[in-house]
């Protein structure tokens, strides 16, 4: 560790410390601080490598993506020279890196060791959050002004899914060919058939606006949505699209997560907290702590494998940016 890092550190720890003393009995511990200096600006979404320890993080106002080394607690590379990058995807049995970036429109796919470039696959705008269908052996990205792109693991591309606004987070469902996927702009949920490429049916969000977060529980068929303004966790029935419960939840949030284990929903939002709610039963559920973070930490990753949450922390003031880590209290 040089200088610059070292600082870093005690600078994170210091500004941390009153968290890690006032966690008590909360369903997540704060665990770690990895600093990541120099980063500036705001952080998008996280991908991880499980096998590898590896978190790689979308530096969308750095123009960087920061590959982070969870067993050593500090960035082990830095990959430079993207357009704004807001998704990354790491494919295990590929070991490849896929980064979606929406200055430029493009996804890049990289070697998940060398970090060497393999292939640029152009969208034209705005490329944006990723996922990938496993069984298929197939990498989708939400695109433009309303488009899922369907590419392989190679970066080839397949297919389009025309949509009437830009997606943001979607989620796959492995028993069935349904994506669904959250259209703020057009303040909706569209229900895609991605083997036919197109949209089956969409569920309006009424007076609801910014519905940019989506989690889903597959086995209860349930669809969490977390909207802006208000401030809510909507709970909706994947067959039918009825909100079956709505409750307030931390404002400003961009990334929510099912722990299928425990039966939590983790949501972390730009208002410097983590939402936590409990299932009662797939129909009710009810928010049993909201911790504190920081301002405009609104972005994470939820590892069930590593029983982890990785919440992405800007840059504030002389307080470099971090990830912290929490580890799930059963």
């Amino acid at each position: 560790m040089n200088v610059r890092e070292a600082i870093a550190a005690m600078m994170v720890l210091l500004a941390w410390a009153p968290l890690a003393r006032a966690q008590g009995n909360a369903p997540l511990k704060l665990e770690q601080t990895i600093p990541l200096p120099d980063v500036q600006g705001r952080i998008d979404h996280l991908s991880l490598d499980v096998a590898g320890q590896r978190l790689f993080v979308s530096a969308l106002g750095n123009d960087t993506v920061e590959v982070v080394d969870l067993k050593a607690g500090k960035r082990a590379h830095t990959i430079s020279g993207l357009k704004e990058p807001q998704g990354a995807l790491y494919i295990a049995n590929k070991n490849r890196l896929f980064v979606a970036s929406g200055k430029d429109g493009t996804v890049k796919v990289f070697d998940g060791t060398s970090f060497q470039l393999l292939k640029t696959v152009e969208y034209g705008d705005d490329a944006d959050n990723l996922r990938c269908d496993s069984a298929r052996e197939r990498v989708y990205v939400g695109f433009g002004g309303g488009a899922l792109g369907e590419m392989n693991t190679e970066g080839q591309k397949i297919a389009e899914t025309k949509l009437d606004a830009h997606p943001e987070s979607f989620q796959l469902e492995k028993g069935s060919s349904r994506v669904y996927v959250n259209l703020p702009g057009s303040r909706k949920v569209a229900v895609v058939d991605r083997e036919a490429h197109s949209v089956v049916t969409s569920w309006g969000m009424g007076l609801t606006l910014g519905n940019y977060a989506m989690a889903l529980d597959e086995a209860d068929r349930r669809l969490f949505v977390v909207s802006r303004v208000p401030a809510r966790l909507i709970v909706m029935d994947t067959w039918s699209g009825k909100v079956v419960q709505k409750l307030a939840a931390v404002g400003d949030c961009d990334d929510i997560f099912w722990d299928a284990s425990r039966k939590r929903i983790y949501a972390t939002g730009g208002d410097g907290a983590i939402s936590v709610f409990e299932q009662q039963d797939a129909d009710h559920y009810k928010e049993i702590s909201r911790m504190p973070t920081v301002k405009g930490a609104r972005t994470s990753f939820f590892s069930p494998d590593l029983g982890r949450l990785y919440v992405a922390v800007r840059r504030q003031g002389s307080s470099p940016a971090a990830i912290q880590v929490f580890a799930v209290v059963p």
